[in-house]
């Protein structure tokens, strides 16, 4: 799980080692699209929290 994690942070970031892109292929396409799914929402939601705390009225 945590290689699933690596994998799809740095293909959020656009970077991989080689030492990268041969440990991702242990990890099931399965367990990247869930995982890719998992990490966008939540950095959505961190988005959507750091907007509605910086706009908050006082």
């Amino acid at each position: 799980m945590i290689d699933a994690i690596k994998t799809v942070l740095a293909a959020f970031f656009g970077v991989r080692g080689r030492k990268g892109a041969e440990s991702s292929q242990k990890v099931k396409p399965q367990q990247i699209v869930i995982t890719a799914i998992v990490l966008a929402l939540i950095l959505a939601l961190l988005v959507f929290g750091l907007v509605r705390l910086l706009v908050a009225e006082h």
